[in-house]
């Protein structure tokens, strides 16, 4: 299901979840995935920053990829308890998720913050999952296009490119709540944000992926990564769970 040349990215969210036993789960899906599988789609699991380095250990010599939650947007400073890309990229990390919605609820992060963190995300050479989403009143408003269409505009920096940016679309009123738009809403969004991406940084557009995520489980994966424009996932609760990561990344296999 590989669309115009962009290769799938399913990834992995823990959140604020995992122990150093939980680094059993990064074995599990590594000796789980098939080579052929790894042919066509890429793995990436981001565990909170206290298991970055375990996991990174647990994965070496595999495609299967490491990456943070958050960054701060500095180099280094005084921001106790703050983590930075070059933290994150000296570590192994090789991507990190910027402005995940419950950062921009829980933590008021702005649409300029996200845009500052997915430079840093750069600067370290990370790829940056920008996420961007509606809530449930901002879809009964019938605001979701032009809530997700500002987000995007201002976070993505320019000369953003594929191979250092990735946009995650979140509604928020589906993350962890068992709801999923339906396939044709999120076709809508996707397409539209794949335009907003060709104002802001040109043909380079065809090349970013765009990740859907919300309530992605094994059963629904096939189907929600069959949609246009939608080139992965980012997974929460289920990436926690071995065998239902591996089932939404077989939703790739031939």
């Amino acid at each position: 299901m590989t669309k115009a040349g962009r290769r799938p990215l399913v990834a992995g969210n823990w959140k604020m979840n995992g122990l150093r036993s939980s680094v059993s789960v990064v074995e599990a899906v590594r000796n789980g995935l098939s080579p052929d599988l790894l042919c066509d789609v890429d793995v990436l699991i981001c565990p909170p920053s206290t298991l970055i380095s375990s996991c990174v250990a647990a994965v070496y010599g595999s495609p299967v990829a490491i990456g943070g939650q958050n960054l701060h947007a500095k180099r280094n400073g005084a921001f106790t308890g703050s983590i930075s890309a070059e933290m994150l990229a000296d570590l192994g990390a090789s991507y990190v998720i910027v402005g995940h919605s419950e950062r921009r609820a829980y933590h008021h992060e702005t649409d300029d913050g996200v845009h500052a963190k997915a430079l840093g995300a750069r600067r370290a050479g990370l790829c940056g999952i920008i996420c961007v989403g509606e809530t449930q009143d901002e879809r009964e408003e019938g605001r979701t296009l032009d809530i997700v269409r500002a987000q995007l505009a201002i976070g993505v920096p320019k000369g953003a490119t594929g191979a250092d940016t990735v946009i995650a679309y979140e509604p928020v009123w589906a993350i962890g709540t068992g709801l999923t738009p339906t396939p044709a809403d999120i076709a809508e969004v996707h397409a539209s944000l794949r335009e907003m991406l060709g104002q802001l940084i040109g043909p380079e557009a065809a090349k970013v992926r765009i990740l859907y995520g919300g309530s992605v489980k094994p059963g629904n994966a096939r189907e929600l990564m069959a949609v246009e424009n939608v080139d992965g996932a980012l997974v929460g609760g289920a990436s926690l769970v071995a065998d239902d990561f591996l089932g939404i990344v077989n939703a790739y296999a031939r």
